[in-house]
């Protein structure tokens, strides 16, 4: 599978290689009727083509107005639209969570849209078994599409040799802060994830918020969490020791996981309330300058750039937990990627219309600040394009990356990772046990594992 190590190595180190792709446009998406009509001298005829009014209803995750790439979503839509006026792309944009509970609902009755948005890996494979997505292999191969990918990106959305989606990105886990405001209570930024703790604890002390998050979309809470395991663990592998049977929840990387994640929350990381902030509610906390820290994947760089913090924010790689781990391994995040329903009615303008989206994503992210962490190769001087000095830091950091983890849902069965979402979301509430939480785990995983 995909998930292999060397197989994230090559993803991670491909994306070092964010210059040089040309971007084109595709063929019409439109059908087309053709009758004969016989001329007054009965010899020649004229072709009257009649195009077919055709809907595409394109299920997203961005919704956010303030988030750059919903412009740039609406933008590609439109020109497409403008140069097929029979075509009309019907957008359906919801936030994360929202948008994996809908298609669950489509796809037990087998009504997905005809594009959808589905993880990699280990979440999309469930979606692949049940036949609902079409192979896609034809259409990357036109107009060099495939070409304008990262070397081996494509490998987490391809099962037996059919690719089935196509990646908006290819994301690292990082923390974003406030210049400002660690000025202002006089904080360093921390070399030690018990250094994050103190610092939490001193920004709360001056009236600070000091991390935003929006734990509602539960996999933001499970992200962060992964990192501090990714640290206990003393690199990456564990969830993949606990599928070879050579390690269980109960093993005590997990555990010393648990009690950092919780020492975290217990100092006052978050906001009150946090599991009712959905993650735009979470993310805009950071973006107006309302809380000093913010863990994410380095897609949130293009929407900060063009928030009233930029210009005020740094990175800093996730540290070292209890002297262990290496800062230079990361949450390795391939993007969500654009499905096709194999059912669709209109199969062809669906597979016109997203090589069209494709092979126009980098250019058009690129142009509105959304570039860093795509999947494709994109052309273009960040620095001359105006990019920040922030988002040059974040494309640096991608130069440095030596390996590490997926997310828990990308990684296990979808029984397993809700349990694993439910019980990580449960600790923002209420502290718990670090060993009852690893039973939670052990004992989700044994009731779902094949």
């Amino acid at each position: 599978m995909a998930t292999k190590n060397n197989t994230l190595k090559l993803v991670m180190a491909s994306t070092l290689a964010i210059s040089l792709t040309a971007c084109g446009a595709a063929g019409t998406g439109s059908k087309t009727t053709t009758t004969a009509t016989a001329t007054a001298s009965g010899g020649s005829t004229t072709d009257v083509k009649k195009q077919e009014n055709v809907t595409i209803t394109f299920q997203n995750i961005y919704p956010d107005p303030t988030d750059p790439k919903n412009g740039m979503l609406k933008k590609i839509v439109n020109d497409y639209q403008t140069k097929n006026p029979n075509i009309k792309v019907e957008l359906d944009s919801l936030n994360t969570d929202q948008q994996k509970l809908k298609l669950k609902t489509q796809a037990a009755s087998k009504e997905v849209p005809d594009i959808t948005i589905v993880n990699p890996s280990a979440q999309m494979k469930p979606f692949v078994d049940a036949g609902l997505f079409a192979p896609l292999n034809d259409m990357v191969e036109q107009n060099g599409l495939k070409d304008t990918f990262q070397n081996g990106i494509l490998d987490f959305y391809t099962f037996n040799k059919n690719i089935y989606a196509l990646p908006d990105g290819n994301n690292i886990g990082l923390v974003y802060y406030n210049k400002d405001l660690f000025k202002q209570a006089s904080v360093e930024v921390p070399k030690t994830f018990e250094e994050m703790v103190a610092a939490v604890k001193t920004l709360k002390g001056k009236g600070i918020q000091p991390m935003a998050i929006g734990e509602k979309d539960s996999w933001t809470g499970s992200f962060l969490f992964m990192n501090v395991l990714l640290r206990t663990n003393g690199g990456p592998g564990f969830l993949q020791a606990v599928v070879d049977g050579k390690k269980t929840f109960q093993d005590p990387a997990f555990t010393d996981a648990v009690s950092s994640f919780q020492d975290l929350i217990q100092a006052g990381a978050f906001q009150e309330g946090a599991t009712s902030f959905d993650y735009n509610a979470g993310e805009n906390l950071f973006k107006t300058g309302k809380a000093a820290m913010y863990f994410m994947g380095s897609w949130a760089t293009g929407g900060i750039e063009t928030s009233s913090v930029n210009g005020k924010v740094g990175v800093f790689k996730f540290p070292t937990v209890k002297g262990k781990g290496n800062p230079d391994e990361f949450m390795l995040a391939p993007g969500s990627g654009f499905a096709i329903s194999a059912n669709s009615k209109h199969l062809k303008e669906t597979k016109d219309f997203l090589n069209y989206f494709m092979l126009n994503y980098p250019k058009e992210a690129f142009s509105v600040k959304g570039a860093v962490g795509v999947a494709q190769k994109v052309e273009g001087d960040f620095k001359a394009a105006g990019y920040s000095d922030m988002a040059m830091e974040v494309l640096g950091m991608f130069k440095q990356v030596k390996g590490g983890d997926l997310a828990f849902d990308n990684t296990m069965n979808p029984g397993t990772a809700q349990g694993h979402l439910t019980s990580i979301q449960n600790i923002f509430v209420q502290k718990k046990d670090a060993g009852d939480v690893a039973k939670e785990h052990q004992t989700a995983y044994e009731t779902n594992k094949k």
